[in-house]
């Protein structure tokens, strides 16, 4: 079986007081992406740091193919990194900034800029080999930094918040061409995200991270599916974490909701979106925020909608939200 193109051992990182980040351990497999994901602050940047050589660990150990590296300087780590800001060189060509890479490795010139043509056909744009970054759009220059670790040919590539200074627009796009890049690719993704949809689109895999801690890893549908506390939950976008006292909080999922069945409950709140309507209703297990499609959306009835949920669908999770 191949080694993992990174695992990380129990890395940790404090800034003073603060830890950033606590006994972090983390395996990708070669083909693999993995989303790290969290709120702002919550440490997941620091860990990509780790990694990628930026810090140091205050103790803890990264491996990439199974060699360890986490004494060795970023450029001997063989890795592609992409950062959030793209951190082009504004006077090199977009051929030069993506065979920058390659030549920091020792590959003659006319082999750096070969690879770097096979990468900027890999992420569709080799027409802009001679334009400088100043000359790129946002969505433009994302490809190009993609390139440019893609160039290395390294089996580990890390990506902090890849598409975040893009619009809504260009990040959906994106996304989808990302994740059909990193399938062909076959290396090992590290993605690190504060966004949940991100998350899904692109990884197979994903790490939920809170305050400098993981709080669950595993594969990216059954963590969305069941998260394992209500902090979680609420995180992933559930629109219903209904607390319960003692510790605890139910979970329930939108599909378990029947409309237009038994009894009708109260309508408190209605907010009309591009869907449909988003609505608030009184239901005998607390308020229940239900999305409604322009089709469901009609049939609400004056102040009530009648529905039914599936209470066997219901899940009882640790409310760790204080």
């Amino acid at each position: 079986m191949p080694l993992p193109a990174l695992t990380t051992h129990h890395l940790s990182k404090a800034y003073g007081p603060v830890q950033a980040a606590q006994d972090v351990s983390l395996t990708v497999q070669a083909g693999q992406t993995l989303a790290l994901l969290g709120p702002s602050g919550c440490g997941k940047s620091t860990v990509l740091r780790m990694v990628a050589g930026l810090e140091r660990p205050d103790t803890g150990r990264v491996e990439v193919g199974g060699r360890d590296v986490t004494a060795l300087p970023p450029e001997a780590r063989h890795l592609g990194l992409v950062f959030q800001d793209y951190a082009l060189f504004p006077h090199l060509s977009v051929l030069d900034n993506v065979a920058y890479g390659p030549r920091m490795r020792g590959a003659a010139r006319a082999g750096a800029h070969r690879r770097a043509q096979e990468a900027l056909a890999l992420v569709n744009l080799p027409e802009l080999a001679a334009r400088k970054p100043g000359q790129l759009s946002g969505g433009q220059a994302q490809r190009v930094a993609l390139a440019r670790a893609l160039a290395t040919n390294s089996p580990l590539l890390l990506l902090d918040e890849p598409l975040s200074n893009l619009d809504e627009r260009l990040r959906a796009e994106l996304r989808g061409d990302l994740r059909d890049l990193f399938t062909r690719v076959g290396a090992g993704v590290l993605l690190v995200t504060h966004d949940q949809r991100e998350a899904l689109a692109l990884a197979g895999q994903v790490a939920v991270m809170r305050a400098g801690q993981l709080v669950q890893t595993g594969v990216a549908r059954e963590v969305f599916d069941r998260p394992a506390t209500a902090w979680v939950a609420a995180f992933l976008g559930w629109p219903n974490v209904l607390g319960r006292g003692g510790g605890q909080a139910l979970l329930v999922p939108e599909d378990a909701v029947r409309l237009g069945e038994g009894d009708a409950f109260s309508v408190t709140s209605r907010q009309v979106t591009e869907a449909g309507e988003t609505v608030t209703v009184a239901h005998v297990l607390g308020p229940l925020t239900l999305n409604l499609s322009a089709r469901e959306a009609r049939l609400l009835d004056g102040a009530g909608l009648r529905l039914e949920v599936d209470e066997g669908r219901l899940r009882t999770v640790a409310d760790d939200r204080g």
